[in-house]
């Protein structure tokens, strides 16, 4: 199997859900849902398509969508069991850092400006 996410990659993906995260649910396939659901809500959320350009998209500019995406992804992979982490305290710290940076960057999406410069740069 492949990734099949556009804007980031299962290894992205769990690097930021760590160590202790579940094998079932940072496996490739679990990720590759994780990741279609994301993307399409992203896109929704800031209401425009970047999926069918993301290609296109410079290198500089695009990391934000990266960086959203596999936040977003990576809170479903802690979220499916967090028994494997050290506490739930943990678990739970890990899912507010990656939500709020990921709320953060699709704040900054929002703007129609924001978007212009994406896919002009």
């Amino acid at each position: 199997m492949a990734d099949t996410g556009v804007f980031a990659t299962t290894a992205e993906v769990s690097r930021k859900a760590g160590a202790n995260a579940s094998a079932t649910s940072n496996a490739e396939a679990y990720i590759n849902q994780y990741m279609a659901e994301v993307e399409s809500a992203i896109n929704s959320m800031v209401r425009y398509n970047f999926s069918d350009n993301y290609s296109t998209l410079n290198g500089d500019t695009k990391e934000i969508l990266k960086e959203i995406s596999s936040n977003l992804a990576a809170i479903y992979v802690i979220s499916y069991d967090m028994s494997g982490f050290t506490s739930r305290t943990e678990a739970e710290d890990m899912i507010n850092v990656l939500r709020d940076a990921a709320l953060r960057g699709i704040s900054i999406l929002r703007d129609k400006k924001t978007q212009e410069f994406i896919n002009d740069s």
